[in-house]
């Protein structure tokens, strides 16, 4: 079991260390990190005031 442990995080520190890899993942995360926060209701309240304080100012 450890030896599969050990084996799994060696080869997740290989790849990290990959720029192409972790450009990817930053750009995953990005593009995550904006659905999640439309989807979550505090967040959609927040943008949704900052849009209507926009519009009132237009």
């Amino acid at each position: 079991m450890l030896d599969l442990i050990l084996r799994a995080y060696m080869t997740l520190m290989d790849v990290s260390t990959s720029p192409v890899v972790l450009v990817a993942l930053g750009l995953a995360g990005a593009y995550l990190g904006a659905k999640i926060v439309e989807v979550v209701p505090f967040t959609r309240r927040i943008i949704d005031r900052r849009e209507a304080r926009a519009a009132e100012r237009e």
